[in-house]
């Protein structure tokens, strides 16, 4: 059974199943599989175990798995799974709400998720949160929102969640996977996305990252103007202006064209 007020949809291919273990290095016949006796101690964190399609996947790894599922008849179900696998155990409730850092006690975190689509970027926020605990994230999402990840400066889809998500992290489209593949069929097309931490590295301190990120949203709040509409309630347009000379970009340049490092350059020199 399926609550579709939690947009389930679980991968009922096995096929499917197989290819995503060996893309994320969790199949017996991957080409390169973790090492179980890795000398760096790291855990999985589980985002939505469902039945355990999954979960006996990650188990594989000898690594402990923590299964975060928020539907309690899945939860009391994977308990039998639990006591199979001793590296397994079982995390009811909302991983919006969970501490991933309580939960890693210390290991370093690799993380798989099938997400529900609506919900997908508050997960992404969450998790970026942590993100200097976390190693790498794996998670079948909704098509569109994987092309707006993975997006490059320039194009349509690149906006202030690719930006935030390249501060993070370095994401790449594995591959898409099709409708049939779950049951039930969702309504959306679905990719893979692995996201390798940390992300590119910029000339801001962490510490003034949620700073930046204002900046950066205010960009983005009226994509088709330019910087300098878009940013005139937050910057003295002379500042702007001035900052937007000396990077050498256009005066009618927008948000979209410019990579993370340019925003950072431009935010860090309006600060001055």
């Amino acid at each position: 059974m399926t609550r579709q007020r939690l947009g389930q949809h679980f991968l009922g291919d096995p096929a499917w199943r197989e290819q995503i273990a060996r893309a994320i290095r969790v199949s017996p016949h991957s080409l390169s599989p973790v090492s179980k006796n890795s000398d760096k101690e790291y855990c999985w964190i589980e985002i939505g175990a469902g039945h355990g399609e999954m979960t006996t996947h990650l188990a594989a790894t000898g690594a402990p798995v923590c299964a975060i599922e928020l539907d309690t008849a899945f939860a009391r179900g994977l308990k039998a799974l639990a006591e199979r696998l001793p590296n397994v155990t079982i995390v009811p409730g909302d991983v919006l709400k969970t501490d991933i850092v309580k939960l890693a006690a210390g290991r370093r975190v690799h993380i798989y998720g099938n997400l529900p689509y609506y919900i997908t970027s508050p997960i992404l926020h969450h998790v970026f949160d942590v993100a200097e605990i976390v190693d790498e994230m794996h998670m079948v999402i909704q098509s569109e929102v994987a092309e707006r990840l993975t997006a490059e400066p320039g194009t349509k889809d690149y906006g202030y969640l690719t930006v935030v998500t390249r501060l993070h992290a370095r994401p790449e489209l594995v591959f898409r996977i099709p409708r049939g593949a779950f049951l039930p069929p969702p309504d959306v097309r679905s990719a893979l996305v692995t996201l390798r931490f940390p992300g590119e590295p910029i000339d801001v301190k962490p510490e003034d990252h949620r700073e930046f990120l204002k900046f950066v949203k205010a960009c983005f709040s009226q994509k088709r103007k330019t910087l300098v509409n878009s940013l005139k309630s937050a910057v003295p347009r002379n500042s702007l202006r001035e900052a937007m000379t000396a990077m050498k970009l256009r005066p009618d340049a927008r948000a979209e064209q410019l990579s993370l490092a340019e925003l950072a350059g431009l935010w860090k020199r309006t600060q001055e």
